[in-house]
């Protein structure tokens, strides 16, 4: 398994957090999601290296915003 930690802006509240999981946890191969409202912080666990491109596009898809990778 491999831990991958991205930066995310935009999150304020529970419904942000949830959103950012769900559409990243459909990534194929994600395993697990773990968000920090408070720092922003989004951590995926994934059986191989996932494409930032697809996280940047899911976090999007969501309505935030990937900062950093």
């Amino acid at each position: 398994m491999v831990d991958t930690t991205y930066q995310v802006r935009g999150m304020t509240c529970g419904h942000c957090v949830s959103a950012v999981s769900a559409e990243v946890g459909a990534i194929a191969g994600v395993r697990d999601v773990q968000v920090d409202l408070a720092t922003g912080r989004v951590t995926v666990t994934s059986e191989q290296p996932v494409a930032v491109e697809s996280v940047r596009a899911a976090v999007d898809e969501a309505g935030y915003d990937l900062v950093e990778a």
